[in-house]
């Protein structure tokens, strides 16, 4: 939901609830007044899958023959694995909860605060306007190492893929034993400098590490975020496929019969008293007049749960605006010669804080 602010009301000084008018909104009959939106809660899946990709070295089929290395595959592969799944709510403007204070002398409150999407953020309580920092782009990356760059001119002279292979692994024995003389302190001219003794060590590691993927291949992985968006309903609802996963395709849609189905479950778990207006004879009443004031939600709550046929993924509880009610705000909140100053939550609708002056 974005955080950006949209002032859009700036009433009369305040004197009692009961001068405030709050109607229900109707396109072209509400020119008078100021219209807000309660929201209606969403969420946000976002998933994090782990792609790697082998691919097999030049020499990978004399890995065993000149270096013992075995169980070295020359096959090239991806595969993919889900890494981890964040769960948050957002909002967005209900359609079906709209409503317009009407503008009079006298009214509810001087400020009314509405984000871009006229949804009710605060009374006589300015939000404070979420400044995004922007992402460093350009960040260093680890350039990659090219193994020809260490090659001599005798492997690269080499008339076979066989005689190259040896004569490269025989330059890998090579470094290995330079490495060793240089600490054991048996080379010759061996720095004195420590650093310079570094540098040398982490050189000759860098050129293993680049000869010996010739042979046993390399492995490069990357994270790919998939987000998924829900809308929870009066409905509860019971293993809905949310998307497909294949180790060798990775995130698949829905439909995709490529993979095996991810499921998720939300079932509404409010426990709110469901309102119930009843006469002086104790019969309820179908219908009554709502009191007039500022309406607010109060929301219920749902619990997701994501899972597969082997493990449950996630599992967690939430505040639903669309399981709860909603409510008309007090009226001896705005008394005569007091401020109150009020927060909603933008995901929910519910009252995040309450003060007075």
């Amino acid at each position: 939901m974005k955080k950006g602010l949209i002032l859009l009301g700036l009433l009369a000084c305040m004197d009692g609830l009961a001068q405030t008018e709050v109607n229900d909104y109707t396109p072209g009959l509400n020119a008078e007044g100021v219209t807000y939106f309660l929201p209606r809660t969403l969420i946000n899946i976002t998933l994090t899958a782990e792609k790697e990709v082998y691919t097999p070295g030049e020499f990978c089929d004399y890995a065993n023959k000149f270096l013992r290395m075995q169980d070295v595959s020359n096959t090239p592969r991806t595969t993919w694995k889900i890494k981890g799944m964040t769960v948050k709510a957002e909002g967005e403007r209900d359609p079906k909860k709209g409503y317009t204070v009407k503008l009079k002398d006298k009214s509810i409150a001087s400020l009314i605060e509405l984000d871009e999407q006229g949804v009710l953020l605060s009374i006589n309580q300015p939000s404070k306007q979420e400044i995004e920092v922007p992402q460093n782009k350009n960040r260093e990356t680890t350039k990659e190492v090219n193994p020809k760059d260490f090659l001599s001119e005798e492997i690269l002279s080499a008339t076979s893929t066989a005689k190259m292979a040896e004569l490269v692994a025989k330059e890998i024995y090579n470094i290995r034993d330079s490495r060793n003389a240089i600490l054991r302190g048996q080379m010759e001219n061996m720095p004195k400098d420590g650093e310079a003794l570094k540098i040398i060590l982490a050189n000759l590691e860098e050129q293993e590490a680049a000869l010996m993927a010739m042979f046993k291949g390399k492995t490069s992985t990357a994270n790919e975020k998939v987000s998924f968006m829900l809308t929870p309903d009066s409905i509860d609802i019971h293993e809905n496929v949310l998307f497909r996963f294949s180790n060798k395709l990775g995130v698949l849609a829905a439909d995709d019969l490529s993979g095996s189905p991810v499921y998720y479950s939300i079932k509404n778990t409010t426990d709110l008293p469901q309102p119930i207006v009843v006469d002086k004879k104790g019969k309820k009443i179908k219908s009554v007049k709502r009191p007039q004031g500022i309406i607010y939600n109060i929301p219920g709550k749902a619990l997701l749960k994501i899972y597969n046929g082997k493990e449950v993924l996630y599992e967690e509880e939430m505040s639903v605006a669309q399981y709860g009610n909603t409510d008309v705000l007090a009226t001896d909140l705005f008394d005569k010669g007091a401020t109150t100053r009020i927060t909603f939550d933008p995901c929910t609708g519910a009252i995040r804080k309450i003060s007075r002056e």
